[in-house]
């Protein structure tokens, strides 16, 4: 049955329905009220004028539907589709970074702490979202500083020869190290931290007291002053939150800008009157864009499987089904939530303001203009997931023709531009490899392994602070490789990436089962990808150097009674073999005997094809 026949047939019922194409892949996912009437008004000729329906129109072979009981399940069901079947045609959230979360790892022997924008059933306790997101990393700081819970990714599952800074400058138990904690004291710390993340202060503060108490008993009055002061700080946190819960209440504005198919969106967060954060939103291939259709969708699928939701949501438009989402919304949340066009007054002052944003994210990331150092710094934060903001990068290669002449290159970016001052190049001698083994050729992941080895000992000798994170171009194979440099280093808790060249997928070290997909618009991305191309460039012109250095070298060597000094002297002369070639027995003889400069033209004069 064709499908517009299909489309007369079908029930006058609320439901979702299914395009799909001759391949059988869906290609638009919708609701109605009315299946009948709304599927049928596709294959009306007259809508065909609509750059999008005629296009879905000429895709359609087949159509599907489900019947639902009402039009809240039919809204709900279509948002869980869209998300599975992902159809072209259809509006999809996009965007570079999702809501602030802080993740305890329940599920190992000591656990710990981490900002994430990924909640995921890895048997975690995840707390959040918070707004802004500078309140998540606060919040870590407080549970490091005070509770001593880190947020590192070194393996707790061996013993380590040291603990890494963070132990010493007292912001960690020291599990990874041999007496330095117990058991029950971690375990402690761990209660401690899960109770002021559950915002059960009262219960908190409570156990502090009453060790606290037990401490003074115990004469043991530095522990004791300890638990006072951490009680001090809890009871101002508490205070804190009474006043600011009192200000007002919590609304999210949503605006945009589109000159399809490019389109941008903003989505400000107040709450208690203020703004504390904002998300962004890209799309590149919205050719036909119908704002219609883009809020709402925007609106389910960032709402009907949000942890929070505010009170009220300002959107630039009125849409048919803003009532029954409402209506969802609320009903999930447990208080009403309101969504509605403001027409007038401060509130569309501030939507109008939602909108010059949108267009001004809109010009930065489509019109390429260049962002601050200290935005692209946090931006590479957020999006690998890095526990500080990112203010010096640290990039290797390597580089080699079948095992020969290997060589690696480190550059390096810092505070906005590369600084080529502190470029750095390695000849690998294949002397080191992971556990001892000698080099093989062609191997990359030894020749990374040196790099990264005799790059950060140096530094280690030196007493030079580590960069905020080390850039691997390649797999998972070479991250792996700088990773056991620095574990034989004693270096642990370090930011580690890498990029592949084809794929173009970020791996961080301690989360490579989540890789990092970055839009090909972002900011981030082009930073890496220029700093992995300057690392490639580097280090193919020092092979190249090298190569030809060797090759020239061998050349002059062969000429009978010319040494490695004389060799030397005329390359520093002539600057390479072609100009060397250039030069008659009489300009030779000014600086060489006569009959050693006849000798030599005459032997290359003899090799015109070597150079």
């Amino acid at each position: 049955m064709e499908p517009r026949e299909k489309a007369a047939s079908l029930p006058e019922s609320p439901g979702v329905y299914l395009f799909k194409d001759a391949a059988g892949k869906v290609v638009y996912v919708g609701k109605a009220r009315s299946l009948r009437n709304r599927v049928r008004s596709y294959f009306l000729e007259s809508r065909w004028a609509d750059a999008k329906t005629g296009s879905l129109a000429r895709e359609i072979s087949d159509l599907e539907t489900i019947l639902v009981e009402n039009e809240r399940e039919a809204l709900a069901l279509e948002n869980n589709l869209i998300k599975q079947y992902k159809p072209k045609f259809n509006v999809m959230l996009r965007d570079d970074k999702t809501y602030p979360y802080i993740k305890l790892t329940l599920y190992e022997k000591y656990p710990r702490v981490y900002f994430t924008r990924r909640v995921k059933k890895d048997g975690s306790l995840y707390f959040g979202p918070y707004f802004p997101a500078s309140l998540a990393r606060r919040i870590l700081h407080f549970i490091h500083k005070r509770f001593l819970v880190p947020s590192c990714y070194v393996d707790l599952a061996k013993i380590h020869p040291r603990p890494c800074l963070q132990f010493y400058i007292h912001r960690c138990l020291g599990p990874c190290a041999e007496g330095l904690t117990t058991d029950a004291r971690y375990q402690e710390a761990v209660r401690d931290s899960r109770m002021f993340l559950e915002g059960r202060r009262q219960d908190l503060m409570k156990s502090l007291e009453e060790r606290m108490l037990a401490a003074a008993e115990g004469e043991r009055f530095e522990e004791a002053a300890s638990y006072r002061d951490l009680l001090r700080t809890l009871d101002d946190i508490e205070e804190r939150q009474r006043i600011a819960s009192a200000e007002g209440d919590d609304t999210d504005v949503l605006a945009y800008y589109a000159e399809p198919p490019l389109v941008a969106a903003n989505l400000f967060h107040l709450r208690a009157g203020r703004v504390v954060d904002r998300r962004e939103f890209f799309w590149e291939d919205l050719e036909a864009f119908d704002p219609h259709e883009f809020v709402p969708s925007l609106l389910k699928q960032l709402y009907l499987e949000a942890e929070y939701l505010p009170k009220m949501i300002h959107v630039p438009i009125d849409f048919e089904d803003h009532a029954l989402l409402g209506e969802l919304l609320s009903e999930r949340a447990g208080h009403k939530v309101e969504i509605f066009t403001p027409q007038r007054g401060s509130k569309r002052a501030f939507l109008d303001l939602t909108e010059n944003n949108a267009k001004h994210i809109f010009e930065q990331r489509f019109r390429v203009l260049k962002p601050t150092s200290k935005a692209i710094g946090e931006a590479l934060q957020s999006a690998l997931n890095l526990p500080e903001e990112v203010k010096r990068i640290e990039s290797f290669d390597i580089s080699h023709i079948q095992g020969t002449d290997t060589v690696a290159s480190m550059v390096v970016w810092e505070s906005g531009r590369m600084k080529k001052s502190d470029y750095r190049k390695f000849i690998i001698r294949g002397d080191l490899a992971p556990g001892g083994r000698a080099r093989a050729e062609n191997d990359d992941f030894a020749s990374m392994y040196e790099a990264v080895m005799r790059r950060y000992r140096r530094l280690q000798e030196e007493k030079r602070a580590l960069p905020g994170l080390i850039l691997i171009d390649g797999g998972l194979g070479q991250l792996h490789a700088a990773a056991q440099a620095l574990e034989s280093l004693e270096i642990i808790n370090q930011p580690v990436a890498s990029i592949a060249k084809k794929e173009e997928i970020l791996h961080v070290l301690g989360q490579e089962d989540e890789p990092v997909i970055l839009e090909r618009h972002s900011p981030v991305l082009h930073l890496i990808q220029q700093i992995r191309d300057e690392t490639h460039r580097f280090a193919v012109g020092f092979h190249r150097q090298r190569r030809e250095a060797r090759q020239t070298h061998t050349q002059l060597l062969d000429i009978p009674g010319i040494g490695p000094k004389t060799s030397q002297r005329l390359l520093q002369r002539y600057g390479s073999v072609a100009n060397l070639k250039k030069a008659s027995a009489e300009e030779l003889s000014r600086m060489l005997p006569r009959k050693m400069a006849e000798k030599i033209v005459q032997h290359l004069s003899l090799h015109q094809d070597t150079t």
